[in-house]
């Protein structure tokens, strides 16, 4: 018998099954397009995510005859939107997290309400990246589709449907909507009320952990299931990816190196005073603890920009030399801090400054920069972006004092060794890089039984690959570097209102 985590990504999905010990037995991913229809817009194709997950389901069944499914949970990205008709059909694309075509919307919630009451409600600094925002510019600028809508559905909730299933959403992934009361744990009638959407047209929100249902037999056997199956509410993947890494105390954090970055840490209760850095508030998917979010949608995004438009000689060495083309990449940087200055504002600002309109900047180019160097400042510029938010995070009172890391990024070393050196704290890299996944399975085992302890049990099956500690010279270098950096946005801020001018004017 085997559970397993089901992780829908941004640019990939991810199906693996684990024993009740939580080592891998199984699993498979598969990498999908993102969209780019407008300057702005990005989108999946909703058809094309669900059919990868058949595929990846497929294949990790095939692999464990002998160890069936009892019971799965979804792991997801937050925020992106699905239109859904009443027999399950996907009606448009669904923009993610940075598409930005919603701000107009979010600024007029803003004004109806009022950035703080927002904030108080959800635990969201409002802005255009929310699910709210999105259905609100369906509803201005396609009132057809939004008539002919049945629900509006994040992707936990959708493949909840599509496996035969009422729509369920965990608490978690609620809170990403921008529309869900944090407090009563139940959609805001406010917001709603000031969107005009009735909450029947959203999934039923329910705390992570509690059991949907089970896959109807002719479908289960489709997807490869040898048994009945059991389907529970994972949550938002960070902090899926919290709970499979065992961070559950406070004065600990997750750093999430994926295609986005993220800094999740982990507080007893919620604190209002996160709002004054636009940082998001919201409940763990473990039980009766919140976590603060900080990050940045560029992340991961920004290495993939550089293998697709600038790594032409590092793909064709990955190639002849059949490796990895990211381990290509990140392995010609050399041990020094680099030479360049970068802010990864490459789709829009981070959370800590809640700006679409900022872009990426590279300072400091010369004829002798080689392309090593750029890789170099590109590590450290998305580093720099979470030690800026650590710091303020120790500005209102919660320190961390240690980092377990997760997501691709973390099985690089070498950018590990720098994370460590940047945010002047020690890392911890698990034995998995499937921690969103192990979360996910975990929520599935405490909700049908196999588990009796869920802090407990996610607490045992870690085990710590290895820890990289700041170097005490270097690390003194980059925290003056990281001052340098935090006043690089307000130096550029100008330029961003003279460009956004010019595009107007366009």
């Amino acid at each position: 018998m085997s559970l397993l985590g089901l992780d829908v990504g941004t640019t990939g999905c991810k199906a693996v099954a684990f024993n009740e010990s939580g080592s891998v037995l199984a699993k498979a991913s598969r990498e999908y397009p993102l969209l780019n229809p407008a300057a702005g817009w990005y989108e999946l194709d909703p058809n094309r995510v669900w059919s990868d997950i058949c595929q990846c389901l497929l294949e990790v069944n095939a692999q464990i005859p002998h160890d069936p499914v009892s019971a799965l949970a979804i792991s997801s990205q937050g925020e992106a939107v699905i239109p859904v008709a009443q027999d399950g059909s996907a009606l448009a694309n669904s923009p993610i997290s940075s598409d930005s075509r919603a701000a107009p919307p979010a600024a007029h919630l803003v004004e109806e309400l009022g950035f703080e009451r927002i904030y108080e409600i959800t635990g969201q600094p409002a802005g255009a990246l929310f699910t709210l925002p999105k259905v609100l510019w369906w509803k201005e600028h396609e009132p057809a589709l939004f008539r002919q809508t049945w629900k509006f559905l994040c992707y936990s909730d959708f493949v909840a449907l599509r496996l035969g299933l009422e729509p369920v959403i965990d608490h978690s992934m609620a809170a990403r909507t921008l529309a869900f009361d944090i407090r009563s744990l139940d959609w805001s009638d406010e917001l709603l009320a000031a969107a005009e959407i009735d909450k029947n047209r959203l999934a039923k929100p329910l705390p992570s952990g509690s059991v949907i249902g089970e896959i109807p037999a002719s479908l289960a056997r489709k997807l490869g299931f040898a048994k009945q199956v059991q389907v529970v509410t994972g949550g938002h993947d960070q902090p899926c990816a919290a709970l499979g890494a065992g961070v559950l105390r406070p004065g600990t954090a997750l750093y999430s190196i994926g295609t986005t970055e993220a800094i999740v840490a982990v507080m007893r209760q919620s604190n209002p005073d996160l709002r004054q850095h636009y940082i998001s508030c919201y409940p763990h998917v473990a039980p009766d603890t919140f976590v603060a979010l900080s990050g940045s949608q560029t992340g991961g995004r920004l290495l993939r920009w550089y293998r697709d438009e600038l790594a032409a000689a590092e793909r064709a060495a990955a190639a002849q030399l059949k490796q990895d083309v990211y381990d290509v990449i990140v392995g010609q940087v050399d041990d020094a801090p680099g030479r360049l200055l970068l802010l990864p504002y490459f789709a829009g600002s981070g959370m800590l400054h809640n700006d679409l309109s900022a872009t990426g900047a590279v300072i400091g180019l010369t004829f002798d920069t080689r392309r090593k160097d750029i890789v170099k400042a590109i590590l450290e510029g998305i580093t720099y972006e979470q030690a800026l938010s650590l710091r303020c995070l120790r500005e209102i009172g919660i320190e961390i004092n240690q980092l377990t890391a997760v997501g691709g990024g973390a099985d690089s070393d070498i950018w590990l060794q720098i994370k460590a050196d940047i945010t002047n704290l020690p890392i911890q890299a698990i034995h998995t890089a499937e921690a969103a996944s192990l979360g996910a399975a975990t929520l599935a085992g405490w909700a049908t039984g196999i588990y009796q302890d869920l802090l407990e049990t996610a607490q045992k099956s870690i085990r710590i690959r290895k820890t990289f500690y700041p170097r005490a010279d270097y690390a003194r270098h980059y925290q003056k570097q990281l001052t340098a950096y935090a006043d690089l946005y307000a130096a550029l801020r100008p330029l961003y209102d003279s460009m956004n001018d010019i595009r107007a004017a366009q």
